[in-house]
């Protein structure tokens, strides 16, 4: 049986992913969750627990936000140390400033998890059109829902209504991708 191991940089991914794997993976399917204290405790640690992580067929994916700094350095980054570690079967995917950009990119999601109303309608302003492309996804998030949002109950709540299929955020939609190939692969 195949086990899937995230490498968060934080509490709030995990909870996201608490909510939304359900709908992406089949239900014998082992997930594993390694939280960091945050991106630098993640890349610290990376290599070495990749290699001494000893569960045979398991794949790894890591996650961060990319933050202020270039996404493809970031995740050239995460790939050099992924690849330093010997492991083979592992994605790496960073989120398009940060994870709250998922949420912007579905706002029917932030309004059923957070029980709010007239949020979706949003979703085709310039602004929620391309959720990845906003400077400080997280402070959006918080303004848009009247400071209702909290990084990890918002997270905890809205994370069961993402839709797979109908999201905004490209980065969101290329980790759902990310996680399908992961699975298709022998």
């Amino acid at each position: 049986m195949k086990t899937m191991v995230f490498f968060l940089e934080g509490p709030s991914e995990k909870e996201m992913l608490l909510g939304l794997l359900p709908k992406l993976l089949p239900a014998e399917m082992v997930v594993r969750y390694l939280v960091f204290w945050g991106k630098q405790d993640l890349e610290k640690n990376l290599v070495r627990r990749l290699r001494g992580w000893q569960l045979p067929d398991s794949v790894f994916v890591i996650l961060r936000d990319q933050d202020a700094g270039d996404c493809h350095h970031v995740k050239a980054g995460l790939v050099e140390k992924c690849t330093e570690s010997g492991k083979s079967a592992w994605l790496v995917r960073v989120a398009c400033r940060e994870m709250e950009s998922f949420f912007l990119g579905d706002l029917a999601a932030v309004e059923q998890g957070l029980g709010m109303d007239k949020l979706r309608k949003k979703q085709q302003t310039r602004k929620f059109r391309n959720p990845d492309t906003l400077a400080n996804p997280a402070a959006e998030l918080m303004k848009l829902t009247g400071n209702r949002y909290d990084k990890l109950s918002g997270s905890r709540a809205i994370g069961p209504y993402l839709d797979v299929e109908n999201n905004r955020s490209h980065s969101f939609n290329v980790l759902v991708h990310g996680i399908y190939t992961l699975l298709e692969d022998p």
